[in-house]
């Protein structure tokens, strides 16, 4: 589709061109949103996701090199739609295909929720992100299992946006290398502060720390 290189496109905008990036962002796991051709708050946040994740200025405006960006990472996309077994099986990560990005995002969130837990208890933090990366129950990309809504404590009072330590880093490649103290949880929770019964009632595997990890 032919788009005037300069326009800068923003929410409020509409036409065939936002149809398609809400499709290509929705191809990526950024965007979970209706496809309805409207620059929307949602497509808003999609966008920022996207160039966060992939190393731009975020701003959640759709400039040339977001554009030119996207496009490359969704060269496989096409407007009759890819299944979306068959996008997940051209993106689904592993911990040898992960960005630089995807790690340094991993940091954050490592930094903000185990902020004073044993160093285990940051691997373990990495581990369920990695781990619910794996899974089909799961986005398909680490930015957008971050930014679930309610998956994160630390995204929702912003506190992801704190400079990660050296110690969180770490414990984001020890959990990419396979170490898994969780084995194999997809969800923690800490058990003086959390008042939601589904979060308790799921099956407990052991405790880290202040954090107890579940299936």
């Amino acid at each position: 589709m032919a788009v005037p290189r300069a326009r800068v496109y923003k929410p409020g905008d509409r036409g065939g061109y936002v149809w398609e990036l809400q499709r290509r962002l929705r191809f990526l796991g950024f965007y979970t949103g209706k496809i309805n051709g409207i620059y929307t708050w949602r497509t808003y946040r999609a966008v920022r996701l996207f160039q966060y994740a992939f190393g731009l200025r975020v701003t959640g405006l759709t400039d040339a090199k977001t554009r030119a960006k996207l496009w490359k990472a969704t060269r496989r996309w096409r407007p009759g739609g890819v299944r979306a077994v068959q996008a997940r099986r051209v993106y689904r990560k592993t911990s040898r295909q992960l960005s630089w990005n995807d790690i340094k995002l991993m940091a954050h969130t490592v930094h903000a929720e185990a902020r004073g837990e044993p160093y285990i208890g940051k691997v373990a933090v990495a581990a369920v992100i990695l781990n619910r990366l794996k899974s089909e129950r799961f986005p398909n990309t680490p930015a957008s299992i971050i930014f679930q809504p309610m998956a994160f404590e630390a995204v929702a009072d912003g506190q992801i946006w704190m400079q990660p330590d050296p110690t969180s880093f770490k414990a984001v490649r020890d959990a990419l290398n396979g170490w898994d103290p969780t084995n194999g949880a997809l969800y923690y929770f800490n058990p003086a502060r959390a008042k939601s019964k589904w979060i308790w009632s799921r099956p407990q595997i052991k405790r880290i720390g202040r954090h107890i990890f579940t299936k």
